[in-house]
């Protein structure tokens, strides 16, 4: 029986050896999944908070990356920059196995605690097969009740004090951001893209521009618009976006204003249901 266990725990280990956060900056570092970015805020051996948690079933992975980096250092706290299912897929169990507390935007306290779903993704927008697989993705209320409360309404981010949040609507109703002025540093979650996120090619082969939201989830593209324009302002150093890898420098900043002045053109789907 003992030899079997050490045999389950290497295999355990080569399952998930993959997992492994990269570092982005001291206390700041990313793990990328198969459709979302996670993001771990906080040096190893320091209070940690944890950015998303990607798709359901994918709580071991983020367990495995999270441990690698800070052992069996709890975070104290999971914020969510907003409720889609591959941002909150492994938010509940997460908080159970850490047992820390779930931070989301009021606006998206409906769509976690089982109150309302989604608007459908849009299949028609175009663009790659993950916007045609985008009439299956879930779209129901995930059920955190009792471990999700809503963020200050003061811009603050619980347990992480250089930080703050930015209200970014229009792909979500309570979409949010996290910025950290200090090193320019932008958490975009799905505000803005550094990948095609309609696209699979894009998840295989990442090649880096700045894009709008996912398009096939987007609600109000002109209120997404003023979010984008918004975190334009900011003139971040770096942006880590919800879908792609983390991107910085001058091509960057150009191409972020390329977006902002000429968002409806880039980021509106020229095929839309209902149009």
């Amino acid at each position: 029986m003992k030899q079997q266990h050490l045999d389950q725990l290497e295999q355990y280990e080569k399952d998930f050896d993959h997992a492994i956060a990269e570092n982005i900056t001291k206390d700041v570092a990313y793990y990328r999944t198969l459709l979302s970015n996670i993001v771990m805020i906080g040096a190893p051996n320091e209070d940690w908070v944890l950015i998303d948690t990607s798709l359901k079933r994918y709580h071991k992975r983020i367990i495995h990356a999270c441990e690698t980096r800070y052992g069996t250092k709890a975070p104290k706290a999971i914020i969510l920059t907003h409720g889609h299912f591959d941002h909150a897929g492994s938010a509940k169990k997460l908080a159970d196995y850490w047992n820390v507390p779930i931070f989301i935007h009021e606006r998206e306290m409906d769509y976690v605690t089982g109150k309302q779903s989604y608007p459908p993704g849009d299949p028609t927008v175009g663009g790659g097969f993950i916007s045609l697989l985008s009439a299956i993705f879930p779209t129901k209320p995930e059920h955190l009740e009792k471990m999700v409360q809503p963020l200050p309404k003061n811009g603050e981010v619980p347990y992480l004090q250089d930080w703050k949040y930015i209200e970014t609507p229009g792909h979500t109703k309570g979409h949010i951001s996290l910025y950290r002025k200090k090193d320019g540093i932008l958490i975009a979650g799905d505000a803005i893209s550094t990948e095609k996120p309609e696209s699979s090619w894009s998840v295989i082969f990442p090649l880096q521009h700045v894009y709008g939201p996912p398009a096939y989830f987007t609600e109000d593209w002109h209120i997404a618009e003023e979010s984008v324009r918004k975190l334009a302002q900011l003139q971040p150093n770096m942006i880590i976006a919800g879908h792609g890898l983390p991107m910085k420098g001058t091509v960057m900043q150009e191409e972020l204003e390329k977006l902002t002045s000429n968002f409806m053109e880039l980021a509106l789907p020229k095929h839309k249901r209902g149009h």
